[in-house]
């Protein structure tokens, strides 16, 4: 029997998937580190794999990736690139405020746990 065309077939894609899925639960208004968002997709200490596949997302994709943010809440695009402005007009029209490029994580950061039954 075959499987679906949509379940996972290999390791990668597995670990794509969760990140993925995790990522679209960001609410707005919040951020999560890349390191974090890595743990809690169940991917371990992988936060350069999270920004890796968040750069090669497809246009026009509907994945939140501009709450991804460096640890500390530094924004890691550049000021003046397509997507650091990008992002930064996005986080700034969720209510997130940036100072010295940095998201304040204790007011923004995103906490799952505090949001769960």
């Amino acid at each position: 029997m075959n499987e679906p065309a949509d379940t996972p077939q290999n390791p990668a894609e597995m670990r794509r998937t969760a990140l993925y899925l995790t990522l679209a639960q960001v609410p707005e208004g919040c951020v999560v580190s890349y390191g974090e968002l890595a743990h809690l997709a169940g991917l371990g200490r992988a936060a350069r794999f999270v920004g890796r596949t968040l750069s090669q997302l497809p246009d026009g994709s509907k994945l939140p990736w501009h709450r991804v943010v460096a640890a500390g809440g530094r924004i890691s695009l550049p000021v003046g690139s397509a997507s650091g402005d990008e992002q930064r007009a996005r986080l700034r029209s969720e209510g997130v405020s940036i100072l010295n490029n940095r998201v304040d994580i204790q007011r923004h950061g995103w906490r799952p746990v505090e949001h769960s039954g």
